[in-house]
């Protein structure tokens, strides 16, 4: 199963982003490992981004997204891809991890 975790920053003792859609950051984890990185292109502009950010994610094959708000139109494109999502706040990302082991 692969999650993805919004990020603040890169490394895993960064914090969760509160938001989903504006994330500066993912951080792609399979079996626990940390296999990649993405730097969210829709972190800045106008409205819509957590459309694109689910899609982006389903195009890496994410099974799992954690963030610590999702908006509406994020929450729709997720169950449409039939995506899960859980919100976490005040973590880093490895305790975010440790937490849905």
């Amino acid at each position: 199963m692969k999650t993805a975790i919004a990020s603040e920053g890169k490394k895993l003792d960064s914090e969760v982003c509160p938001t989903a859609g504006r994330a500066p950051f993912y951080l792609i984890f399979e079996n626990n490992n940390l296999i990649k990185t993405i730097k969210n292109p829709f972190a800045i502009g106008g409205g819509g981004a957590g459309n694109s950010v689910a899609q982006m994610l389903y195009n890496e094959k994410v099974n799992q997204v954690i963030s610590g708000k999702f908006g509406e139109k994020m929450i729709e494109a997720l169950n449409e891809k039939n995506m899960k999502y859980q919100s976490m706040f005040n973590l880093k990302v490895k305790e975010a991890m440790e937490k849905i082991k």
